[in-house]
Formats: structure tokens, sequence, C-alpha cells
């Protein structure tokens, strides 16, 4: 489980597809120091998707990724260089800052228009129409694992407003108009209208 809290961003190294010996396609991302303490087997969540450790170096970690969540999610879309938001499975204590993120992408969401104010950046992007009932005005979505409040909906797009901190230690910095984000929505609301 996780908060939506991103701590920083890693770069991706490599991406190894699978073969005859192995069926998962293997990514390795150098965490930096936010691979401190790490153990094999414990969760990291990538653009805001879980994914369990296989093999640690140092500040490098690979990562391995079944077709589904390439598929499903924008990391099959990745590539050397590429840079991906961290965040650490949350600890029994920690601080809930953000909301709960369970890191189970529910769909792939398209930027479609950036609007830099002053003190903040307005994103809007379209989400698939199957997501939009589980998404209202001041809750709660993760973007790319990013813990965020809806700010407007518009049919099937939805606005969010990022703070210049969010955009320095977030992929953010590097988003277009055009691109691939991960969204998973408010768990709470799945429950409510299951």
């Amino acid at each position: 489980m996780f908060t939506g809290i991103v701590k920083g961003i890693g770069k991706v190294k490599k991406i190894s597809e699978a073969t005859k010996n192995r069926s998962a396609i293997q990514m390795i991302v150098d965490l930096g120091k936010h691979g401190k303490g790490l153990k094999i087997g414990q969760s990291v969540a990538l653009n805001g998707v879980c994914l369990t450790v296989t093999k640690l170096s140092k500040t490098k970690c690979t990562f391995e990724m079944i077709e589904e969540t390439t598929k499903k999610t924008d990391l099959g879309n990745l590539k050397p260089g590429d840079m991906v938001n961290i965040e650490r499975s949350l600890k029994a204590g920690d601080r809930l800052e953000g909301h709960f993120v369970l890191g189970h992408v529910d769909g792939v969401g398209i930027i479609k228009k950036i609007q830099k104010k002053p003190k903040e950046v307005q994103i809007w992007f379209e989400v698939p129409k199957k997501l939009s009932k589980f998404i209202v005005k001041k809750g709660s979505i993760a973007m790319d694992g990013i813990s965020l409040t809806v700010v407007d909906i518009k049919n099937n797009l939805v606005s969010v407003c990022l703070i210049p901190h969010t955009i320095e230690i977030t992929n953010f910095q590097t988003k277009n108009i055009g691109d691939k984000i991960n969204i998973e929505t408010d768990i709470l609301g799945k429950y409510i209208l299951k």
C-alpha cells in the first residue's frame, strides 16, 4: 500500500523483453538514494504501479513485469533514459499524508492541456469513459502515483493542479501534451459504487 506522496524520480537504465527462459519483462531502474535499505521481495511504486524488487545492485533495482502490466499501464511505453516517479511502500506507523493508493492502475489517461499559472500548473487529462464514474470534484486521484485533488471535470476531461514542489520532484517536469499517465481512482469510490 502507498499514499501517493512521491519521494523523487529514478531513471530507467534498461528494459529487456521476455525470452524463452523468462516470461517476464525486466526493467532496471536507478533509484538513487530512494533505494537505500531496499530488499529483494519488497514493493516499490513506479509511476503508480506496484512492482516487486527481484534484484539489487547498489542503487540499481530490477523489476519484472508481466504482459498485463505493460499493456494496461504506461510502463510498456518506457525506454532507457525515461524518468519514473518513486514511492516506497507504506510502513506501519507512517504518516498518511496523501490518500490510500494500492498501486493497481485502473487505466491510462492522456494529457490534453497544460496551463501554467504564477504559482501552479493546471493539467487537463482525458480519462477512459469507464473510469469517469469513479472521479468526483474535490476527490482524490493518483496520476503516475502522485496523490492529487480533482479540481474540475468536463465530460471525460479531468483537471488537477500541481504546485512547483510537486513538479520539481516528480516526472511531471518532463511531461508534455499527448503524454500518457497512469490513473488510479480513489478506492473508496470504487467500494461505494460496488
